[in-house]
């Protein structure tokens, strides 16, 4: 059990952990010559059962209130100290607060210097004790007379932590390894070693981690626990961490990383969070109100948003949003302060929420249910309650990220809800079993509709139909949906288009014969160039009226597409012309080509090139940025389909081409 000291200087903390441990958690030159604590100290005592009690000792002076913080964070119990001489002081009050904004549960009261103090004092400290921690987490604490000099109650105090050790027994060691650093430095002929706490997970030697937020992986050489050499770390574990790797050295390392599970990597800089505002605070705080955020060892600047857009007031609890000066590695549901600017003070704190929170539409529908289910403690019901609130669709690994979860507890998780699961590789998305049957019959549903409003369209774009459906998954996920066995039979899917397998187009004997007169003209070497309808017109002597309806109905049926006003090309050429661009993209070095580039490989002109790159524009296809282009390589395959269909049967015929079309 790790045990943390909190109380005003000079009350009397390090000579108490001495008393209880016989280590001197002094161990600065200027801490031994001010008598004063300045960074966190450690010490343990092993007890008989094998247990071992660690202490973490840190300073009682304002001005080091941030290295309290970093201390009190990842402690199992805290042992608040009010001298019986002095009582209830300011730095008591702010201790206080900010055991209190961590959560931590569990804790004592040491009053100590109790050698110096008559009964009556001491009944009169203890009153003030009593008053000062009503409504905090200390309420009711009991309170231990003791004295570091004449050994007096230290027993007892002994006791009653070996009791509450055993009382807490083993943290639960099933989720992913997480270490706050506070320390870092170098030993001669071993190399660079970390110490902090172990806030989830076990690490081994020869593990393999990550300094997060800065990404550097590293191998562990070796662990030590409480002080001893061991071969492995746990959760609540007092851990000493010699580290190698490429990279990893003592500068490289700072005090607030994080060393991780590779999985766990993914540093945030925007947490949506939950905040209490302390009643003790001279005013409001409103949008965009800078503070200094702790967490764990790390202190950062922030900008608070309130997402209800009203002032916070003292006293009150808000949801927010964080915006950090700089990303940070952090979890789901862990605990943060927030200290004023000039580090004057304890303004409030809280528990993060949503770390990869939207920098826009943050209040927007939804928002508040996605907070309300990620501040969940079960991760099994939060992820029940996410599945139910918009978007109705998220990914598991990322969830599992976010709190640190084994992937044997994400899979019992999933075993237990049963939700559909479509598994992308880095991703698994997944929908509640209650609402992947009105995602089933929305897919129907509009494509019903499109089919009734476009009766000679062969479909719909398989974008668009995505863009349209509700979830509204990611796009290889929504390519796995359709092939889900609720929609692959009901549902065709022709390239990149969807149509309803009851759908069916027709052409007529004369418009059938009409378009073999003019396939040929716009194909073979002439297909980048090909002719107008006033060309074709002349050349099959025919109305140009008749040849211009013609065309817009084979454009319907997906086989042509009318780049230009009366200027049409074969899709399966403007399927060649999508790969041509895309590979000149490919051959530059930054993905981006000019028009003049796109006409050289066409040979076509330039006029017409850039008709059809302003075609490929409007689709999607490509996005202009002034003169230069850039592909979007998830429309490829838009014009593949009619490509796939002159490759098997020469060229594109009635009907369309596509055997489960029929004719009229």
């Amino acid at each position: 059990m790790i045990i943390g000291t909190a109380g005003h200087i000079d009350h009397g903390k390090t000579s108490l952990v001495k008393a209880l441990t016989g280590v001197d958690t002094d161990r600065l030159k200027e801490e031994k010559a001010r008598g004063i604590t300045i960074d966190l100290g450690f010490a343990y005592l092993p007890l008989e059962d094998d247990l071992i009690l660690g202490f973490v000792d840190v300073p009682g002076h304002e001005r080091f209130v941030h290295t309290m913080v970093a201390g009190a964070s990842g402690i199992d119990m805290a042992l608040l100290v009010v001298a019986a001489d002095d009582g209830v002081m300011p730095q008591t009050l702010e201790h206080l607060a900010i055991l209190d904004l961590l959560g931590i549960r569990r804790g004592l009261v040491a009053l100590t210097k109790a050698d110096l103090a008559t009964p009556e004092r001491l009944a009169d400290v203890s009153a003030q004790i009593r008053e000062a921690t009503a409504g905090t987490v200390l309420d009711g604490a009991d309170i231990l007379p003791v004295s570091s000099t004449t050994g007096r109650g230290m027993d007892a105090l002994r006791d009653r932590l070996a009791a509450e050790a055993r009382a807490l027994g083993e943290r639960a060691d099933d989720g992913r390894f997480r270490l706050a650093v506070d320390r870092v430095f170098t030993l001669p002929g071993i190399g660079v070693v970390v110490t902090g706490t172990v806030l989830s997970g076990v690490v081994r030697v020869k593990d393999q981690v990550r300094l997060s937020p800065s990404g550097l992986a590293a191998r562990v050489r070796s662990v030590h626990a409480q002080n001893r050499p061991v071969e492995r770390g746990r959760a609540g574990d007092r851990c000493a961490l010699n580290l190698a790797g490429e990279g990893i050295t003592k500068d490289a390392i700072h005090r607030g990383d994080m060393v991780v599970d590779a999985f766990l990597h993914a540093p945030t800089d925007r947490i949506d969070a939950r905040v209490h505002l302390l009643p003790g605070e001279p005013k409001a705080i409103g949008q965009w109100f800078p503070a200094r955020l702790h967490h764990g060892a790390v202190e950062v600047g922030a900008r608070i948003v309130l997402l209800d857009g009203l002032p916070l007031q003292p006293g009150g609890t808000t949801h927010v949003q964080l915006v950090l000066s700089r990303p940070i590695a952090a979890a789901a549901l862990d605990r943060f302060v927030l200290r004023d600017v000039s580090a004057q003070r304890t303004m409030g704190g809280g528990v993060f929420l949503d770390l990869r929170a939207p920098a826009r539409q943050r209040r927007a529908a939804g928002r508040e249910a996605v907070r309300a289910a990620l501040g969940i403690a079960d991760a099994q019901q939060a992820l029940a309650a996410l599945l139910e609130a918009p978007p109705h669709a998220w990914d598991l690994f990322a969830f599992a990220r976010d709190r640190a979860l084994s992937a044997a507890r994400l899979e019992e998780i999933v075993a237990a809800l049963s939700p559909v699961v479509f598994d992308l590789g880095a991703q698994r998305i997944a929908i509640s079993q209650s609402r992947w049957p009105g995602f089933v019959a929305g897919v129907h549903d509009y494509l019903q509709a499109f089919h009734t409003a476009n009766p000679d369209l062969q479909g719909v774009s398989r974008e668009k139909l995505r863009l349209a459906s509700q979830p509204r998954l990611p796009p290889a996920a929504f390519v796995q949906a359709l092939q889900h066995a609720d929609l692959d039979g009901p549902i065709v899917r022709d390239g990149a288009f969807v149509r309803l397998a009851s759908h069916i187009m027709q052409w007529i004997p004369e418009r059938e014969a009409l378009w073999h007169s003019i396939e040929p003209l716009l194909g073979g070497e002439a297909r980048f160039r090909p002719p107008r309808v006033r060309d074709i017109a002349g050349i099959l002597a025919r109305p140009e009226q008749g040849i211009r309806h013609l065309l817009a109905f084979a454009a319907r049926l997906g086989l042509v597409d009318e780049v230009a006003h009366d200027h049409f090309f074969l899709r399966t050429t403007m399927h060649e012309m999508v790969l041509i661009a895309a590979d000149i993209a490919a051959l530059a070095p930054d993905g981006r080509f000019t028009a003049a580039q796109f006409r050289d490989r066409l040979d076509n002109g330039r006029k017409v090139a850039i008709q059809i790159l302003e075609f490929f524009d409007r689709q999607g296809v490509t996005l202009n940025r002034g003169t230069l282009r850039r592909f979007q390589s998830r429309y490829l395959d838009l014009y593949a389909a009619a490509a796939e269909v002159t490759s098997q049967h020469g060229r594109a015929s009635s009907p369309v081409g596509r055997p489960d079309f029929k004719s009229g």
